[in-house]
């Protein structure tokens, strides 16, 4: 991270890196954030997670060499066009899994509109109308971390009730978030009356980092001046 000062607006912020363990489904994000948090968290903080994290928690993270391409996704992933941020859907194996969050009917409405309006320049429209879950797909090497390269990983369920559950059990704001190192930065899901683009424009250089860094939780931080 080249600065851990951001500024957005008028406001100020500090981006305080978290390392964790390499997580697996095995451990609950609470008690990851609990337990690599400790002496860190302070009153007032946005806890920010990583989207991806929090999916491999909930035991959604899936080895390619265990999964069954069905015909449509041996198909449709060709149409996806190449994204410099990871590999998105543009892979049988995630785009079976994108299926298998949408359905096939979906997936289908989305490469038809998003390649009738490339054609007129028009980008980003296969993901819309995908949705928010296939939108959030992503495949080998954009984990973070080798032990889930040849994964691919879906998107986290209920990431607003996730980020709910970490705002009450810490007592501060929290946010889901997926972040690339293109300038995307998304909250895919905030507790109560968070200030979500505020949160994205505070986080949109990617202070995690990709990579095995290790640090999937980023607390924000406002700085006041005191003077």
């Amino acid at each position: 991270m080249e600065d851990p000062i951001r500024v957005v607006g008028e406001l100020r912020f500090l981006r305080v890196p978290v390392k964790t363990k390499i997580v697996t489904e095995q451990d609950n994000i609470l008690d990851v954030i609990r337990e690599s948090a400790q002496g860190i968290l302070q009153p007032g903080d946005v806890i920010t997670v990583s989207e991806k994290v929090v999916a491999i928690t909930q035991g959604r993270a899936y080895r390619i060499d265990r999964m069954k391409v069905g015909f449509w996704a041996s198909v449709l992933w060709r149409f996806v066009r190449k994204v410099p941020y990871g590999i998105g859907l543009r892979s049988p194996y995630s785009m079976q899994c994108a299926i298998e969050e949408t359905g096939v009917p979906r997936i289908l409405l989305a490469a038809v509109v998003g390649g009738f309006t490339r054609l007129f320049g028009r980008r980003g429209d296969f993901y819309r109308i995908a949705g928010k879950q296939a939108a959030m797909v992503d495949a080998a090497h954009t984990a973070g971390v080798r032990q889930y390269y040849e994964c691919v990983i879906k998107g986290p369920k209920d990431p607003e009730l996730v980020a709910q559950q970490i705002a009450d059990t810490f007592g501060t704001p929290a946010a889901i978030v997926d972040v690339n190192d293109i300038g995307g930065s998304w909250v895919v899901g905030g507790s109560n009356g968070l200030e979500m683009k505020v949160i994205e424009e505070a986080l949109r250089d990617n202070p995690a980092g990709q990579g095995d860094a290790c640090t999937p939780i980023i607390l924000v931080r406002e700085v006041r001046n005191t003077a």
